[in-house]
């Protein structure tokens, strides 16, 4: 039986991840696989750890990456984080904040949802009477919900939370690397990303920051496993991680001097990841998030341009998201299938209350680039017009077009 070549047709990924990695980042993973104790490959992680570092901007001396996807590294912070019985808020205002529930309910923690209508965000006063009315181990929170397209300002939550004694945990996967992601500025205690979006690598590995707060509850619940327990490793009387694989305490202490044996390295994700956050602090994380505006702009003068409406509050609006109402009568999944068969781009539509309504466009990392917007402009006009939805021929791509000329 013969069996089929790895020979993907090639794409041009503007969905909300995954997203085109970078050719350096593809180049990167083909190098030789280096053993996981060898000085190179440690030297390799040091220096993943400091470019991190000045990626969520932050000097948290435990930044570093597990090799999970980023829901992985959601999991690794939160049931490392929060103790059974733990009382979190939770503000959910789209799908990936119910995620934070469900992983959160799992380890047993105690949850209040306080939710919001798909499309906005919340204020700070929302925040904080929700805060006044109990005491919260932490509140944790969506920076950038890729269902929805929105983007949660932080910078006063960070203060509440210090303000009632409460952990800020936030999920970054979809901004960090694409938008103004202030670790210690915005005062998260805690902060997750992952490969696949604006990082621009493939997906497979989960990035993650921590300060001196979550440590300590890290440590408290510290349990080596027998195997590789040294007389040093006591065993505390805190509830233990739940999970052996995504022990934050063990995890530490692999990235740490001590270089614990607790898993194999993914070798060659981690030289993506390396190779990575080098590319992004080669442009420069303010050219960066310039270019990811840009882009944003015209992708969105286009769109008006051809009729089509963006969904949600304008205000909030995701630089790396764009969502727009499908239009009446038009079968969303036919403009799906026919944007990646003729044409070979890929957007998505949208989860719950959201699926068939909207479709999301992304702009994220490698795959924001001026020519995949005008592409994927020109391309969506044309397939609107094949399933006869009246728009105004050649408007979009001028409109973007115009966007670029003035900048």
């Amino acid at each position: 039986m013969n069996f089929k070549e790895i020979n993907p047709s090639p794409r041009t990924l503007m969905c909300p991840g995954p997203v085109d990695a970078d050719p350096r980042v593809l180049r990167a993973m083909s190098a030789h696989i280096l053993g996981q104790f060898d000085t190179e490959f440690l030297d390799l992680m040091s220096e993943t750890m400091e470019m991190a570092r000045q990626v969520f901007q932050t000097k948290n001396k435990q930044t570093y990456t597990v090799d999970t996807t980023s829901r992985g590294g959601l999991e690794t912070i939160l049931t490392g984080a929060i103790c059974p019985g733990d009382k979190v808020l939770i503000p959910a205002y789209g799908r990936f904040g119910y995620l934070l529930a469900e992983i959160l309910e799992r380890c047993g923690a105690d949850i209040t949802l306080l939710e919001r209508e798909w499309g906005t965000v919340f204020t700070p006063e929302e925040i904080e009477e929700a805060l006044k009315k109990q005491s919260y181990k932490a509140l944790a929170i969506i920076h950038g919900e890729t269902s929805t397209s929105m983007m949660q300002p932080l910078d006063e939550i960070g203060k509440l939370c210090k303000k009632y004694g409460a952990l800020l945990i936030v999920d970054a996967v979809a901004t960090l690397g694409g938008a103004e992601v202030k670790v210690d500025e915005w005062g998260i205690d805690a902060c997750i990303s992952g490969t696949q979006k604006c990082i621009s690598a493939p997906s497979g590995s989960a990035l993650i920051t921590y300060n001196e707060e979550i440590e300590k509850i890290i440590l408290a619940r510290k349990k080596v496993e027998r195997g590789i327990r040294t007389l040093e490793d006591e065993v505390t009387d805190m509830p233990h991680i739940p999970s052996n694989y995504l022990d934050l305490a063990q995890l530490q202490d692999y990235w740490g001097p001590r270089h614990l044996n607790h898993h194999t390295e993914s070798t060659s994700m981690q030289y993506a990841v390396h190779e990575a956050l080098r590319c992004i602090l080669l442009e420069g994380l303010e050219a960066r998030f310039a270019r990811h505006n840009l882009n944003n702009n015209a992708l969105t003068a286009g769109l008006q341009a051809m009729g089509m409406k963006i969904f949600g509050d304008l205000e909030h609006k995701m630089p790396v998201v764009t969502a727009i109402e499908i239009p009446e009568g038009v079968d969303g999944k036919s403009v799906r299938a026919q944007l990646i068969e003729d044409f070979g781009i890929e957007i998505a539509t949208s989860f719950g209350p959201l699926d068939g309504k909207i479709w999301r466009i992304g702009n994220m990392g490698y795959s924001s680039q001026k020519r995949n917007i005008l592409l994927t402009l020109g391309a969506l006009e044309a397939v609107l017009m094949q399933h006869k939805v009246k728009i105004p021929a050649g408007d979009a791509v001028a409109a973007a077009l115009e966007v670029y000329k003035n900048a």
